[in-house]
């Protein structure tokens, strides 16, 4: 990267690429080794921990975070070059760093709209790296790409707050240090404004009622270093009413604040991939012979590192505009470009990586280089945090607007 930021970025970023070379990637390895001896697979390898340590040693804790009461006070586009890098490392790099989804949304959540008690009880925490978190919104039996769709209730029954649903894909769910879940449902659906028929509720993990019933897998994966992807069973759970999130009805509203940041930070993330990707392409490349002469010599290598390049850059420039805006005109001016960058950069990420598997061949889909797992991450973000279509329905009619 050749862009010239302001000098405590360019700080920062000096400091976090140096402890990815010393400490992340090596740790890469190690934590694999370490997880294959542990007892269950959700279990954190000691190596993790050990990051967590050094990160908080070298001032590289809670970057995400713009309000400097929390975290490190970074601009969206302050930021950006910093999730780029630890894009790299997707697994290690940003939980090592306390930056890891869904963590990151949920304390920007309780941030914003938590109360002092709530802060305290599990902000707290999350800031420190003790506890881990989970988000609850995407459920099995409906379009959860249209929230309006959410069937679990969330009934006020005195001073409490009853909630029975069924939700899977809950990122975080299965980590042995998840607290609590925050939860979507309705607490008034037949509401005549849909927007306003949804919640959010704090729920503590060992609530009677909660059942993480299985981890579902992600072509093939089940992301231990996360926490997993779980079906979580709401039977009756029972909260008091100051574990509501913002007020009654906002719970849309606060999912709008949360999915405009978590989607640049994805596509912030993406970046990093991608130029993990070209790298590994290029090595590859220069090191195998096929048909009597290097790969780099071939053709159709070159054309597809050339490309993976030129789009590369393209991304970064779009992200860094979307960044930029957010900062400057906020996130509901910087949408349309939120939106480009979710569609456009899962997309042209998963081919930059499929062309780095095809280059590998059978090492490509193999456990021994990240490319398979890369491409499984990146491909699933093309639905997380809404679909493509979604967005690109929307953008359309954001452009049709100024023309009718």
């Amino acid at each position: 990267m050749d862009f010239a930021f302001d000098a405590r970025t360019e700080e920062l970023r000096a400091r976090l690429l140096a402890f990815m070379d010393e400490h992340v990637y090596p740790a890469e390895a190690v934590a694999e080794e370490q997880r294959a001896a542990l007892a269950s697979p959700w279990e954190v390898p000691p190596v993790v921990e050990e990051l967590k340590t050094e990160a908080r040693r070298r001032g590289l804790w809670n970057l995400f975070l713009p309000d400097e009461r929390y975290g490190a006070g970074l601009t969206n586009l302050q930021y950006a070059p910093l999730a780029e890098i630890t894009g790299r490392s997707p697994q290690l790099a940003p939980t090592a760093l306390n930056c890891a989804a869904p963590d990151t949304g949920n304390m920007e959540v309780l941030a914003q709209f938590g109360t002092e008690e709530q802060r305290k009880r599990w902000l707290e925490p999350l800031l420190a790296g003790e506890i881990r978190s989970a988000f609850a919104m995407t459920e099995p039996d409906v379009a959860s790409s249209d929230a309006t769709n959410i069937e679990t209730r969330i009934e006020r029954d005195g001073d409490a707050y009853v909630i029975t649903g069924r939700k899977w894909y809950i990122s975080g769910a299965l980590h042995p240090d998840c607290r609590v879940f925050i939860v979507m449902g309705k607490t008034d659906p037949e509401g005549a404004d849909i927007r306003r028929q949804q919640s959010m509720v704090l729920v503590p993990r060992d609530t009677p009622g909660v059942e993480v019933r299985r981890a579902m897998r992600v072509y093939g994966y089940e992301d231990h270093y996360h926490g997993g992807h779980a079906e979580v069973v709401l039977d009756g759970v029972r909260v008091p009413a100051d574990h509501l999130v913002g007020e009654e009805g906002g719970g849309f509203a606060i999912a709008q604040a949360r999915l405009g940041p978590g989607r640049i930070h994805h596509c912030m993330r993406l970046i990093g991939m991608a130029e993990r990707a070209i790298e590994l392409m290029c090595r590859r490349a220069v090191s195998r012979t096929a048909f009597g002469k290097p790969l780099a010599a071939q053709g159709v290598v070159q054309e597809w590192i050339a490309d993976s390049r030129v789009a590369v850059e393209q991304l970064r420039l779009l992200v860094l505009k979307t960044a930029w805006l957010m900062d400057t005109v906020g996130n509901r001016g910087a949408h349309t470009e939120i939106q480009a960058i979710k569609i456009a950069t899962p997309r042209t990420v998963t081919e930059i990586i499929d062309k780095a598997v095809q280059l590998h061949g059978a090492g490509g889909v193999s456990q021994d280089f990240p490319l398979a797992e890369l491409w499984a991450a990146a491909r699933t973000l093309r639905l997380a945090d809404g679909p493509d279509e979604v967005h690109r329905r929307s953008l359309a009619r954001r452009e049709l607007k100024r023309y009718v």
